[in-house]
């Protein structure tokens, strides 16, 4: 395997998804299994960056995400506050928000990447709709209720190679995959 980068999340669906993306382009990514601090930020991108800062100091790159739903007819929520709202409403109560015909919806996410005290932020997104009901047992998080566009079937009802071909966290990753491999002297 290549080089390596420590990846900081508590959440283990983001670690194998990031893992199954970067592997096949040569990078062994390794869990840190740390719940960082997140701010009340209004961006993806200031929460990645904020969580950057609060990585302990390391040779190894490290890497984290942020990623949210945005929901049009909540005006984007909750978006920056998905992992609260999901703990807090779980999906029954997320499905209960969305009424009427808009149930459109994007996922984003944001990894954020540092070595040698040089940061870097790459995004991606995945438009879609909102499920009327949950579907599926794969993926975690708001996989059961997201429909990517131009698809039928909800991420949770995918296989995870599936999900990674097409997902917010899987374009963001395969961003950073490139530039890694345009600037090889970056990972140690």
């Amino acid at each position: 395997m290549g080089p390596r980068v420590d990846f900081y999340t508590s959440n283990p669906g983001k670690v194998r998804e990031l893992q199954a993306v970067l592997a096949p382009m040569g990078y062994a990514v390794r869990w840190r299994k740390e719940e960082l601090t997140e701010p009340q930020a209004d961006t993806l991108e200031k929460v990645a960056a904020f969580k950057l800062l609060n990585v302990p100091d390391s040779v190894v790159p490290v890497i984290v995400e942020d990623s949210g739903l945005f929901i049009r007819s909540l005006g984007g929520f909750p978006g920056v506050y998905s992992a609260y709202v999901l703990r807090t409403l779980g999906l029954p109560g997320v499905l209960r928000l969305v009424r009427g015909p808009d149930r459109t919806a994007e996922f984003r996410a944001v990894v954020g990447y540092r070595a040698g005290g040089v940061t870097h932020l790459f995004s991606g997104r995945v438009r879609g709709s909102i499920a009327h009901r949950s579907r599926g047992k794969n993926g975690f998080g708001y996989d059961p209720i997201f429909i990517p566009e131009g698809h039928q079937r909800t991420t949770g009802e995918m296989t995870p190679e599936e999900k990674n071909r097409l997902s917010h966290r899987g374009i963001a990753a395969r961003k950073l995959g490139r530039w890694l491999a345009r600037h090889p002297a970056s990972p140690d």
